[in-house]
């Protein structure tokens, strides 16, 4: 964070001190919210959970050299009282924001945000000092967080902000007014919080309803390839930029293919010039992201031929998140378990059944290991379902279903397409599968390993490369 000084922070948020011997002291480390982070310098916010309660650890913050606290109450040490901590720390996210003159870019999107962050963040951090969301910290605590750990230096700042209904994205932009805003697409992840589609269209697009007039500086990049994302350009007055597949898009790919790896190739068109990219990320849905942050780097100076260099050398910055790691004996694990969608889904299966082609010339198998998506509401059967479906139809080897109702869908959807016998099986739990995987994989076989966040399958993976650590695993 710049430097301040406790009473430039007071006024900042609307608090008053107390404690506090010298308000003219600064704060100079990072701003944290679990007391075991604090640095000397730092700024301590104590949050009031439901099972803890940030306030009864100020003082051993203090000890760890925060020169004060953010509270609701007087603390017994240096401290900055307010109403609301969520409002105090989002205002001050904002006036250090002001303060600074970087460039804020923040994106939404139902699926690919965090890979497209990572991806934008990686591009201009080429160009000049870049501070990005780190995972998906994208809420209204995570995003003023990131934003604070801004300094003189940074001049881009990369924001993902997420919605779980009408208006969170609207308060995101308040907090940290974005000049560059990034739509990638609308799909079906939250639809059951959110009732169907165009409601969360409506949510998505309040990113670009925020951004500046296009005689300021506003700039709204959305895709080409998606009706509902283009529709916005009528809701912004910023200037837009189209990227995607379509003809009409300014950032565009071409010639798009995937290697014997599941990585995608393909050429980078802009107005000025084209330029060949592999990237070293796994699936064709990647292509999409890659073209967000090349629109996005190209509209802040760098170069198409660079911006082609920078997309094929980043990687993967987030965990979790489409990680191949092939173990000693040739197994090959896929850890795509952060988070799942219905989009999501269907774009890691066909990265699958792309590994897959090089996998079979080996002798090995590709391996669906699938959970439940969650918060799909009433559209969760039928998406499930579907899930199993495409499975089979991507000629995938064997599917595991992880869980209960859900995954028993999924397994249904595959049964009912023509998966029988031993190509698809339903398991009840995570340690149910591992044993599964463990008595039955081989050499040359691919598994990948998706799931929504809240059923922890990343467990299977982490025991399957745990086993390939220790030399266990197939035979």
């Amino acid at each position: 964070m710049i430097p301040l000084t406790l009473a430039e922070v007071a006024q900042a948020v609307g608090g008053s001190t107390h404690d506090i011997p010298d308000p003219g002291l600064r704060v100079t480390g990072s701003v944290e919210i679990d007391s075991r982070q604090v640095q000397p310098g730092g700024l301590f916010v104590a949050f009031q959970g439901e099972h803890v309660d940030g306030h009864d650890y100020a003082e051993r913050a203090v000890a760890a050299g925060a020169v004060a606290v953010l509270a609701a109450r007087p603390v017994g040490v240096p401290a900055i009282v307010v109403d609301d901590v969520q409002l105090a720390l989002g205002r001050l996210a904002k006036h250090v924001i002001e303060r600074l003159g970087a460039t804020l870019v923040a994106l939404t999107g139902s699926a690919g945000k965090t890979s497209t962050k990572d991806l934008i963040a990686q591009v201009l951090q080429r160009l000049a000092p870049t501070v990005w969301t780190p995972g998906s910290l994208n809420n209204e605590i995570g995003l003023p967080l990131t934003a604070l750990r801004a300094d003189e230096s940074t001049r881009h700042l990369v924001l993902e902000m997420g919605a779980r209904g009408i208006g969170h994205i609207r308060y995101l932009t308040e907090l940290t007014p974005p000049r560059i805003g990034l739509v990638l697409n609308v799909g079906t992840a939250h639809i059951g919080e959110f009732g169907g589609r165009e409601q969360i269209a409506q949510a998505k697009g309040e990113l670009v309803e925020g951004l500046p007039e296009a005689a300021e500086g506003g700039i709204a990049v959305l895709n080409a390839d998606d009706p509902l994302v283009r529709a916005m350009e009528s809701r912004t007055k910023a200037r837009v930029v189209l990227f995607g597949e379509s003809p009409d898009a300014e950032v565009r790919a071409e010639n798009v293919r995937l290697n014997d790896r599941g990585q995608a190739v393909f050429t980078l068109t802009t107005p000025t010039r084209c330029s060949e990219v592999t990237l070293r990320l796994y699936g064709e849905h990647h292509v999409s992201n890659a073209l967000a942050a090349a629109a996005v780097a190209r509209e802040l100076g760098m170069p198409t031929e660079e911006i082609a260099v920078a997309l094929s050398e980043a990687g993967t910055l987030s965990r979790w998140r489409m990680e191949v790691v092939e173990r000693p004996d040739g197994v090959t694990v896929v850890n795509d378990a952060y988070n799942a969608n219905p989009e999501s889904m269907r774009a890691a299966l066909r990265a699958l059944a792309a590994m897959g082609r090089a996998a079979e010339a080996r002798g090995g198998r590709t391996w669906a290991v699938l959970g439940e998506m969650a918060e799909l509401g009433g559209e969760s059967l039928a998406e499930h379902d579907a899930v199993g479906r495409l499975a089979v139809r991507l000629n995938v080897s064997k599917l595991v279903a992880v869980g209960g109702q859900a995954a028993a869908w999924v397994q249904m959807g595959a049964y009912n397409e023509g998966s029988w016998g031993e190509e698809s099986v339903h398991v009840s739990d995570a340690e149910a599968a591992i044993d599964l995987l463990r008595s039955e994989l081989r050499p040359g076989d691919v598994v990948l390993v998706k799931a929504s966040r809240a059923v922890g399958l990343e467990r299977v993976a982490l025991a399957l490369l745990a086993d390939g650590a220790e030399g266990g695993g197939a035979e």
